[in-house]
């Protein structure tokens, strides 16, 4: 059986002081969870909600790491400076990432093996376009980015794969329980067919396409949604509670 998990990116929002106030509403929220619970903050909140978190059951996520160990590489931070403070996921190639500033598959593949050579855990996203979705590509593009992204990598279950159809975020577009159940039974099988089968029916795979409090409790129902990646609905305690019980 794969553990759920419910993972919080919170994108560019929250200062430190309201990321601190957040997880303190979330934490009695969340105590009883029956799946792993991570929020992924900004850099400059991560030693303050770091200190937050103490004793409570919320695992810390940042949403970028850098490939490097150290160096000339301004703006960036290592995987070794997110460890400090008791980071222990990381969000990898988010659409954001690709759309916005440039990530590809290759560096995509450079920031988990740095990530992993750290003890992290890689939250590696993967997903199609619209226009990719509309012209029949997905499981082509799907392909690629999982050999292109994971090569190298000894067990995929060593990673979570969060699957984020880019063409149903923000677009009016919704992809359905099944779509998603079916694209990521997809991403499952082709992680088989790369690695070996029985990791890859070990390997979590999340959804990130505008999971909710509305809509989770019917995609958590489908056997291959292994939890969400969330991002809107992770800034209201109140309503990323709702999501991490889904099953009640």
């Amino acid at each position: 059986m794969r553990r759920p998990i419910i993972a919080g990116n919170w994108k560019m929002n929250n200062t430190a002081a309201a990321g601190v106030a957040l997880v303190n509403e979330l934490k009695p929220l969340v105590a009883d969870a029956e799946c792993d619970v991570v929020v992924c903050v900004p850099f400059t909140d991560i030693p303050a909600v770091s200190e937050a978190l103490k004793g409570s059951n919320i695992a810390l996520g940042a949403q970028n790491v850098h490939f490097a160990e150290k160096g000339a590489y301004t703006g960036e931070i290592s995987a070794d400076m997110l460890k400090e403070y008791g980071v222990k996921y990381v969000i990898i190639g988010h659409s954001e990432r690709r759309q916005y500033f440039g990530e590809t598959n290759e560096t995509v593949n450079k920031r988990m093996h740095a990530a992993l050579a750290a003890g992290l855990i890689p939250i590696v996203c993967v997903g199609e376009s619209l226009e990719e979705r509309e012209t029949g590509k997905t499981e082509q593009v799907l392909s690629v980015q999982i050999e292109e992204g994971l090569k190298g990598l000894e067990d995929v279950s060593s990673i979570v794969i969060a699957y984020e159809p880019v063409w149903a975020i923000g677009t009016g577009k919704t992809a359905t329980a099944e779509q998603a159940n079916e694209t990521i039974g997809f991403i499952r099988k082709k992680c088989g067919e790369v690695f070996c089968p029985k990791c890859a029916e070990k390997v979590r795979i999340q959804y990130g396409g505008s999971m909710n409090a509305k809509n989770c409790k019917e995609l958590m129902a489908m056997p291959e949604i292994d939890g969400g990646l969330i991002g809107g609905a992770s800034l209201k305690a109140q309503d990323f509670s709702q999501i991490v019980h889904y099953n009640k």
